[in-house]
């Protein structure tokens, strides 16, 4: 539930039709500060709101752009910059070495492994993992807008693919973390 939260405002921009793109990009931006304001209420810290805040400030200047000029280049690879900025958010999380699943991760977790080792390793390597799967989401979908499909079928199945696939993964990997630790002791 934590992570459809996240990336609320990404699914909102995926689902309104691309041609009214300046509304989709308004709307994810009015949901991305309604996740904020939620959060902060419920008493998360910036530290867990990292995409969120990212989030924010793309649509803001995604929305900005696209009333500006309706018909700018920049539509057809919405997208694949959507994408693109997801990437390079989790990748400034993690050289400053905040895994923006820390902040995630920490809603569910007891205070008491927050600083412990394995807990902040495995949410670098969560964290890598949606790292990846938004570089190479942007990747194709930068490919496919190219080529003049940056809103077909293929570039919605990537861009499904490319929030699902890490998700798996994600619950995988923990459910295999607490398989393991249970085992241990």
């Amino acid at each position: 539930m934590s992570y459809v939260r996240t990336f609320l405002p990404w699914i909102v921009f995926a689902v309104i039709p691309s041609a009214q793109w300046q509304w989709g990009a308004l709307a994810a931006l009015v949901a991305a500060v309604a996740v904020i304001v939620q959060q902060r209420r419920e008493g998360a810290g910036f530290d867990a709101l990292i995409i969120e805040t990212g989030s924010a400030v793309f649509f803001a200047l995604l929305a900005a752009l696209a009333f500006a000029d309706r018909d700018s280049g920049a539509h057809g690879y919405s997208a694949a910059l959507s994408s693109g900025v997801l990437a390079l958010v989790a990748a400034v999380s993690l050289l400053i070495r905040r895994p923006f699943t820390l902040g995630i991760a920490k809603r569910t977790t007891p205070r008491e492994v927050w600083g412990l080792r394995p807990f902040i390793r495995a949410n670098t390597v969560i964290t890598g993992v949606w790292t990846a799967a938004f570089a190479l989401t942007a990747g194709v979908l930068a490919l496919l807008a190219h080529g003049g499909q940056g809103h077909s079928t293929a570039a919605t199945a990537v861009q499904a693919a490319g929030f699902v696939l890490p998700m798996l993964f994600t619950s995988r990997y923990v459910a295999s973390l607490k398989a393991r630790t249970t085992t241990a002791h």
